[in-house]
């Protein structure tokens, strides 16, 4: 490796004036990518040799690996003598097992590929490390002079050498004082002079890539045959002087060498499209360019034409937002009515409106003040006023009630007794707007209206009976036993029929002497005057003065 690495080496040296002290420039100095070496022939102790190799902005060589050995064998040049490296030991004895002997680097650290010790005698106390001519490492005393030192100095990069032109001499300084013109690499802040053409390039960072590249303040290119006039696209010269262009899609930058996006640095807020040397700002969806032509400001999409939303448009920024009304919710982008009735706990209807239901009732009843979902009758006594639209003049009674206009002031609705019209074939029971039959022992109830016999089954299966209502309940005392078709003798029927026509003659001939004394004929069905607990069905016109005394005709 050591073969390989010497040409490369020699290249690469620039050597300057000899016999200097420190920390004047070094006698000899070479570079490579990230680092460079240099050579000080001044007769110091070892701790002033590191502070001369920190006046540069280095340290006193740390050798490695071959590749830096290689470097301090160009460096030497054949001459004698013997040069600090940086590696000392302030106390303790020589440890042969080990690489570095005990030894540490200026950099505080002890790790290394590589050493190449000199034979020596096992030896303790402070002590420093000098190489010869032979390459070989020698344990010194700190505080005697040594021929002279080699200082290393790192660095993040470096410019490669110009490439030299016919009739041009250049001249390179590095940072830590070497001079000449054999050097491969620079370290940043390098300067190259070109006396003939009156031009200094500094090695500097290149303001958009970051990377060292040769350069000068002044704006624009120099001649082209000095490294492309400092161009990275192509260099021409002209009337006016030498000139840069860049490729399609590119533009010159600042300093007039660069090439660089038109949108490096444009002041498009959202988005920049290069349109051949120059660059067009363009906005993300939702948005428009501003006037200025660069920011972006929210476009109001609920203000397009048509609309966007079916029913509630909330402008967002970069976009917008759709909702429905109350009552309403969103189906697949649509606004759909939702109906909350299914869910509603409404004893009898319930209707949708906006924002939620309504419960409502079957016609005879009405919704209970009380408690907004059940119902209840119309009227629950068995005679109430009748409800009447005061400009129709129509008046309404529930179901299971008729309107009666003559019962004092008023429109009034009167309980129909239903149990008077053998709906129920055994026992009735009558409510206000309704009824309810009964059956006698040993039948159960079929359909409301129908009782059946219990069978010797159904009595067997502990009380389960089959049918639409279920078991009959326990007979309660009925209002009135409605009367029931029975097998009778002729003769007794012969009897019954005489005496019912006797009475009904009886009771003509009575309306009609009372039709004479001016009473007022009914107009509907009337009810005869009884108790408060029966009431019976008749066929005779009775008078009001007779409900309102509440006589017995």
């Amino acid at each position: 490796m050591r073969r390989l690495l010497l040409p490369l080496l020699l290249a690469g040296l620039g050597l300057g004036l000899r016999g200097e002290p420190a920390p004047g420039p070094p006698s000899g100095a070479l570079c490579l990518e990230h680092d460079c070496f240099g050579v000080f022939w001044a007769a110091l102790p070892f701790a002033e040799a590191e502070e001369a190799c920190k006046a540069g902005g280095g340290h006193l060589m740390t050798v490695r690996s071959t590749v830096a050995e290689d470097a301090i064998a160009l460096l030497l040049q054949n001459r004698s003598g013997r040069l600090w490296l940086g590696l000392s030991r302030p106390q303790g004895c020589s440890q042969p097992a080990q690489r570095l002997r005990g030894f540490q680097w200026v950099t505080g650290d002890r790790s290394t590929d590589y050493a190449n010790w000199a034979p020596s005698a096992w030896r303790c106390g402070e002590r420093c490390v000098a190489v010869s001519r032979e390459l070989r490492w020698e344990e010194r005393r700190c505080d005697a002079p040594a021929d002279g030192f080699l200082c290393e100095y790192g660095y993040p990069g470096s410019c490669p050498r110009l490439q030299p032109a016919e009739g041009l001499a250049i001249t390179y300084a590095t940072p830590f004082g070497a001079r000449g013109g054999d050097f491969t690499a620079l370290p940043p802040l390098s300067i190259a002079s070109v006396p003939a053409m009156g031009l200094e390039l500094r090695c500097d960072e290149d303001g958009e890539n970051r990377g060292l590249r040769w350069g000068r303040d002044a704006p624009g290119a120099w001649p082209c045959r000095l490294a492309n006039g400092g161009c990275e696209g192509a260099c021409g010269e002209e009337a006016g002087g030498p000139r840069c262009s860049c490729p399609d899609g590119k533009a010159l930058a600042l300093d007039g060498r660069s090439c660089s996006s038109p949108c490096a640095g444009a002041p498009c807020q959202h988005h920049c499209v290069v349109t051949g040397s120059s660059f067009l700002c363009m906005c993300d969806s939702g948005y428009r360019l501003a006037a200025d032509g660069s920011s972006c400001e929210d476009d109001d999409d609920c203000a397009a034409s048509p609309k966007v939303c079916e029913q509630v448009c909330v402008n967002t920024e970069g976009g917008f937002e759709c909702h429905c009304h109350s009552g309403y919710e969103m189906l697949e982008g649509r606004c759909r009515l939702v109906s909350r009735c299914y869910e509603a706990p409404c004893e009898q209807r319930c209707e949708d409106v906006p924002g939620g239901y309504r419960c409502g009732c079957f016609p005879g009843y009405a919704v209970d003040p009380q408690a907004p979902t059940r119902c209840v009758l119309h009227c629950n006594l068995s005679q109430c006023p009748a409800e009447c639209d005061p400009h129709t003049l129509v008046c309404e009674c529930p179901e299971g009630f008729l309107l009666d206009g003559d019962a004092g002031s008023g429109q009034v609705c009167m309980d129909i007794d239903e149990c008077d019209m053998n709906y129920c074939p055994h026992n009735c029971t009558n409510h206000p707007g309704g009824y309810e039959c009964h059956c006698h022992a040993g039948y159960r109830l079929l359909n409301q209206n129908h009782c059946v016999k219990i069978t010797e089954e159904e009595e067997d299966g502990e009380g389960a009976y089959s049918g639409d209502f279920g078991p009959a309940p326990q007979t309660p005392v009925p209002s009135r036993t409605p009367p029931m078709a029975e097998h009778l003798h002729p003769g007794v029927l012969v009897g019954i029929a005489v005496g019912v026509l006797s009475a009904a003659l009886a009771l003509l001939a009575l309306g009609y002497h009372l039709a004479k004394k001016r009473c007022r004929p009914p107009v509907t069905m009337d009810y005869k005057c009884s108790g408060p607990h029966e009431k019976e069905m008749g066929l005779q016109p009775v008078a009001s003065r007779c409900a309102a005394s509440g006589q017995k005709l």
